[in-house]
C-alpha cells in the first residue's frame, strides 16, 4: 500500500508538472488571448466597481467632483500646460471660481440654466466648463468653425440658453449674427478678451479679474442629479442643421473613465491636439490627475518635438492624425520619445503598421464609440485593423446585435415575424444596441424626430427598442470586431460626420442650382470619403464658380465643403424619386470616367476651378493636399 500510494503521488506530481509545462502552450494555441482577456476584464471590473461606489455617494459624486478630488490631493501638480503657461489643479480651481463668481454677478445665469461655449482650444475653455459645472449649469459645446446659419442653428438646439462665451478670435463670427443670437434668447455675450470690438459684448477676462476666487457654494448645484444634462455635444452638425447629443451627468462620468480602462494613470502626460468641443478632445480631460499638454491645433511638423519637450506618454488620434504623422519627412529621432500609448479611433490597418514601424513600440488602443450611442468596444489586444474585442460579459452588460441590412432599400432585413435577423460571424451587418437602464439613449436636444429615428423597434423580440448606430460592422471568429462602413446619407471626412442631405440643402440655396446630389468619394491614401456634389443648373443659367466657393465657405465648415462638383444635365432617380448615388460614387472625381464638367475647390485661388487630368494626377500623388 505504501508503494502504491507513492506511485500514485509520483504520477500526480508528474501530471501536474506536465500540466504546468504544457498548459501555457495549450492556452496559447487554443486560447491565445486568455491572459490578455483576463487582465483587461479584471481592470474593467475594478473600474466598474469604483463607478458604482461613486454613484452611491451622498451628496452625489459628479464629473466635477473628480476634478475637485485632484485639487484636494495634488493641488500643485501641473494640470494644463498651454504654450508658455502652466496651470496647476489649484490654479484651475481658482480661475474657474473667478469666472463662476463673475457670471453670478454679471449675468442672468441661474442653476439649471444652459450656457453656450463657442471657443477654440485654450485653458479658458476648461475653466469656463468647470465654472458652469460649479454653478449647476449645463454647457453646449459649439464647433468653433461654424458660422452664420450653422451657428444660429446650433444655438437653437439648446433652446433656453441665455449666455454665450466666445474666444477672442471668434468675436467677428459672433458680431455677424449678434441680432439673431439676441432673438434666440442669448441676452448676455462674453468674450475671453480684454479689448472688445463691440460695446454690446462684455469682457469675461475683466469680469473674472474683478471677482473673488472664493469657493462657489455647493448649494448652487444641489439640484443636479445623475440624469441632469452635463454637456451638449454636437454630432453631424455639418451644414447648419446640427443635432445636439445630450450627455447626462452619469454618461459623462462613465465616459471620463474611458482613459482609465485603457491604462491611463495619474502619472501620465497626455497630449491633446483635437478640438475640445469634440467628444474625442473633451473626454481626454479625464480629471484623473494626469497632466494635459493642450495645443490650439494639431501640427504634424511639431508633434514629436512637443512630445519630447513635455515628456508626453499618451497621445490621442483620429485615423487621419497618425497618417499625417507618417507623411512627415523621416528623421533619425523618430523613435526617440516617451510615448507609450495612443488612444483613438478610425485608424486604417496600413497606417497602423507604418506608424508602429516608424515610431517604435507604442501600444495602440483603437476603440469604437459614438457621441450619442450607448455601446462601445475597445481593442485592448492590439489586433491591427480591429476596433474592439467582444466577450460574453460585455454583451451581458450592454446587449447588442449585428443584424442584416438591405443597403439598396436602406433598412434592416426582417423575417416573416417582423423581427430583425442577426448575421453569423464573419459577415457584415448593422450594429444595434439595446436601450436599457444602464445603457440609455437620451437622444438629441429639441429634436424628437431625429431621436426617434435612431430608435429601432422590434429587433429580436416584439416590444424591444435598440439604438441604431448607422454603422456596418462585422465580428470575426476570434471575437474581434471591425468597422466596415456607414449607412444612409452620411459619410465621414477629417474625423467628422457629413450629412449629405443637409449639404445638398445648402448648395440648393444658390439661385442657379436646380438640384444637388451630395455623396462621398474615396481618395487613395485618405481615410473616409471626401465630399462631392452632382449639380443640375437652372435652364438658361450658368454655374458660377466664385459664387459657389464663397457660398459653401460661408455656410459650411471646412470638412463639409464639397471639394468636387459634377455638372449634370439631369439627375437619376428611383421610382420613388430618391436620388441615385451608386454610379456617381463609382465614377468618383476621375475626369476620364465622365464627359460631364468637373470642378475642384481650389483654396489657393479661392474659387472652383476646372478639374483637369493634370490636377487629378496631382491629387492622387498627394501634390495637392486635401
Amino acid at each position: 500500500p505504501t508503494s502504491a500510494t507513492f506511485n500514485i503521488n509520483a504520477l500526480l506530481m508528474l501530471l501536474l508538472s506536465l500540466l504546468l509545462i504544457i498548459g501555457p502552450l495549450l492556452l496559447r494555441v487554443f486560447f491565445p488571448y486568455f491572459w490578455t482577456d483576463l487582465v483587461y476584464h479584471t481592470d474593467l471590473l475594478r473600474i466598474l466597481l469604483k463607478f458604482v461606489s461613486r454613484r452611491r455617494r451622498r451628496p452625489l459624486f459628479l464629473a466635477l467632483d473628480r476634478f475637485l478630488e485632484q485639487v484636494e490631493t495634488r493641488p500643485n501638480k501641473a494640470f494644463i500646460v498651454f504654450e508658455n503657461k502652466r496651470y496647476s489643479f489649484k490654479d484651475a480651481d481658482r480661475e474657474s471660481n473667478r469666472i463662476a463668481n463673475a457670471l453670478r454677478v454679471a449675468s442672468v445665469l441661474r442653476p439649471g440654466d444652459t450656457a453656450v461655449l463657442f471657443m477654440q482650444n485654450e485653458p479658458a475653455f476648461i475653466f469656463c466648463w468647470l465654472a458652469l459645472a460649479k454653478l449647476g449649469c449645463a454647457c453646449a459645446l459649439l464647433n468653433c468653425s461654424i458660422r452664420a446659419r450653422s451657428l444660429i442653428a446650433s444655438v437653437r438646439c439648446c433652446r433656453g440658453a441665455t449666455v454665450l462665451i466666445a474666444s477672442e478670435e471668434l468675436q467677428g463670427a459672433v458680431e455677424e449674427v449678434y441680432e439673431d443670437l439676441q432673438q434666440e434668447g442669448l441676452t448676455m455675450i462674453f468674450i475671453t478678451a480684454e479689448e472688445l470690438r463691440s460695446s454690446r459684448m462684455k469682457s469675461l477676462i475683466r469680469a473674472a479679474q474683478e471677482s473673488s476666487d472664493a469657493d462657489v457654494p455647493q448649494t448652487l448645484r444641489a439640484d443636479v442629479c445623475f440624469t441632469s444634462p452635463a454637456v451638449y455635444i454636437y454630432t453631424s452638425g455639418t451644414t447648419g442643421l446640427p443635432k445636439a447629443a445630450v450627455i447626462t451627468q452619469t454618461r459623462l462620468l462613465a465616459a471620463l473613465a474611458v482613459l482609465a480602462s485603457n491604462g491611463v494613470t495619474d502619472s501620465d502626460v497626455i497630449y491633446v491636439t483635437l478640438p475640445l468641443y469634440h467628444t474625442a478632445g473633451f473626454l481626454f480631460l479625464s480629471f484623473s490627475g494626469s497632466t494635459i499638454i493642450l495645443r490650439r491645433k494639431f501640427s504634424a511638423s511639431q508633434f514629436w518635438d512637443e512630445c519630447r519637450a513635455h515628456n508626453v506618454t499618451v497621445i490621442q488620434y483620429i485615423g487621419e492624425v497618425l497618417r499625417y504623422l507618417c507623411n512627415t519627412p523621416q528623421r533619425a529621432s523618430d523613435k526617440e520619445h516617451a510615448v507609450r500609448l495612443a488612444v483613438g479611433n478610425g485608424l486604417r490597418s496600413d497606417v497602423w503598421r507604418e506608424f508602429l514601424k516608424r515610431f517604435g513600440h507604442i501600444q495602440v488602443r483603437e476603440f469604437y464609440a459614438s457621441t450619442e450611442g450607448n455601446v462601445g468596444f475597445v481593442n485592448y489586444a492590439g489586433k491591427i485593423g480591429a476596433v474592439g474585442r467582444v466577450s460574453f460579459l460585455h454583451k451581458k452588460l450592454f446587449p447588442y446585435a449585428i443584424i442584416q441590412y438591405d443597403t439598396e432599400h436602406d433598412e434592416p432585413v426582417r423575417n416573416s415575424r417582423g423581427l430583425c435577423v442577426e448575421v453569423p460571424k464573419g459577415q457584415t451587418g448593422l450594429l444595434v444596441s439595446k436601450i436599457t437602464e444602464i445603457a440609455p439613449f437620451v437622444g438629441y436636444a429639441q429634436n424628437e424626430q431625429q431621436t426617434e429615428k435612431k430608435r429601432l423597434r422590434d429587433v429580436l423580440k416584439h416590444g424591444d427598442v435598440y439604438f441604431n448606430s448607422g454603422d456596418l460592422l462585422k465580428i470575426d471568429h476570434d471575437n474581434f470586431i471591425y468597422f466596415q462602413d456607414r449607412v444612409g446619407d452620411t459619410f465621414r471626412w477629417k474625423g467628422e460626420n457629413v450629412a449629405t442631405t443637409e449639404v445638398s440643402d445648402i448648395i440648393s440655396m444658390l439661385e442657379f442650382v436646380e438640384e444637388a446630389n451630395v455623396y462621398g468619394v474615396r481618395v487613395p491614401g485618405h481615410e473616409g470619403r471626401i465630399g462631392m456634389a452632382a449639380v443640375k443648373v437652372m435652364d438658361r443659367m450658368e454655374f458660377e464658380c466664385k459664387k459657389t466657393f464663397d457660398h459653401v465657405c460661408r455656410f459650411l465648415p471646412v470638412y463639409a465643403r464639397p471639394r468636387f462638383i459634377r455638372i449634370q444635365s439631369s439627375m437619376d432617380v428611383t421610382a420613388t424619386f430618391k436620388q441615385l448615388k451608386l454610379k456617381l460614387v463609382e465614377a468618383g472625381f476621375n475626369p476620364s470616367m465622365t464627359t460631364d464638367r468637373l470642378y475642384f475647390l481650389c483654396e489657393r485661388e479661392r474659387t472652383y476651378v476646372s478639374l483637369t487630368p493634370f490636377i487629378y494626377q496631382q491629387i492622387l500623388s498627394h501634390s495637392i493636399k486635401l
